[in-house]
């Protein structure tokens, strides 16, 4: 629940090993030894445990100064002893087992419920949520993984058209937290060879995700790092399927330990099956429209030290593009925020500079931008 930033340090030293965050914030004391991304993916839990933005817990003086991040208030050492009783349950009762984290008293609340809801009680209870890790352990008539994998491999074109697209630059809109949610320009540089980069252009520098098949780094003017590169895990993990999902062709032989036999559930009014699987160590759901075979959403499930957050993409607007039909549209959905991605015009197999997968550059000037807003 800190955040002040320590002065920079060289790139030589982030290259040796990953920055953990007592390495960049200052006055962090119960969340030591996991790396950046994990500590900002943490404070992004208890964003949506608690349903706060940034501000609810810091204050508003940290808008545009990291440094008030690390001031040590109330709220942050509420939290401190807050994870500490989380911890000391589930090591005493649960055997170190996650059985309980801040969102199973919170619920969205600052303040959790002590008195049973008769409402609740006594109304029809809500249906269940298909992005959770595990919806039901109910085996229902469903085809198998293969089936599924096999008819959206064909809703894209065939595995000759998809095994014939090599690679593909796509342009066009990208509207998040990091471009105050106005539209910006965005490209999207892709090959079969497991490489991939996404630079939305915001009105403060770019944004930059790349992936070079085997490394990751994350670069904007609103991170804390300059420059960040992801270590093994959740993160990455994640980075490596979304490579994987734009030549989907792999599919099969990139995901591991398929699962299927979950209720069928909806998404805009249209019924998908879902279909589990492992990506690396990270547990993922895919969810296919039972009518045209395609892909509408991804979930997968990144850890942290007080438990697990879901990151969710939806695709739409599927087009063909060389024969292939691919998604357009893609909204991102993560406890951090919300982004949306626009393709305009989709270049496919075409020559790419491999420095475009190379680790970026780190932006000239940093600058924080306005707090995230909760729901």
């Amino acid at each position: 629940m800190v955040c002040g930033l320590l002065p920079p340090r060289g790139q030589a030293r982030a290259q040796e090993k990953p920055l953990m965050a007592e390495d960049v914030f200052k006055n962090v004391q119960v969340l030591k030894g996991i790396p950046v991304n994990q500590f900002m993916e943490t404070m992004g839990f208890f964003s949506a445990a608690l349903g706060y933005n940034c501000t609810n817990c810091h204050g508003d003086e940290v808008l545009g100064n990291w440094a008030k991040y690390a001031d040590d208030i109330p709220v942050k050492r509420t939290a401190r002893r807050m994870i500490q009783v989380v911890n000391t349950i589930n090591k005493d009762l649960f055997g170190g087992r996650e059985a309980v984290t801040c969102y199973t008293c919170h619920r969205g609340s600052p303040s959790p419920k002590v008195v049973p809801s008769l409402l609740e009680q006594y109304s029809q209870p809500p249906e269940d949520d298909p992005n959770e890790v595990e919806i039901s352990r109910r085996v229902s008539a469903a085809p198998a993984a293969d089936e599924i994998l096999n008819r959206y491999i064909q809703a894209l074109g065939g595995a000759g058209r998809l095994a014939a697209l090599t690679s593909f630059v796509g342009k066009g809109s990208y509207e998040g937290f990091d471009s105050y949610h106005g539209k910006v320009a965005f490209e999207v540089y892709a090959k079969a060879t497991g490489q991939r980069t996404v630079i939305a252009h915001t009105q403060n520098g770019d944004s930059v995700t790349s992936y070079d098949g085997r490394n990751a780094w994350i670069v904007g003017p609103d991170k804390p790092v300059s420059v960040l590169q992801l270590v093994p895990g959740g993160d990455l993990d994640g980075i490596k399927l979304d490579s994987d999902l734009a030549f989907p062709g792999g599919l099969k032989q990139a995901l591991t330990d398929w699962r299927t036999g979950f209720p069928t559930t909806v998404i805009d009014d249209r019924p998908v099956q879902v279909v589990q699987a492992m990506a690396g160590g990270s547990r993922v759901k895919l969810f296919f429209d039972k009518e045209t075979g395609l892909l509408n959403r991804v979930v997968r499930y990144s850890k942290t030290i007080v438990g697990s957050v879901p990151i969710q993409i939806d695709y739409s607007d599927y087009r063909e593009v060389a024969g292939v039909k691919m998604p357009f549209q893609w909204r991102l959905t993560w406890t951090d925020g919300q982004s949306m991605y626009i393709l305009d015009d989709v270049q496919p197999n075409v020559t790419i500079d491999p420095a475009k997968f190379a680790k970026p550059l780190a932006p000239a000037a940093p600058v924080v931008a306005p707090a995230k807003v909760v729901r």
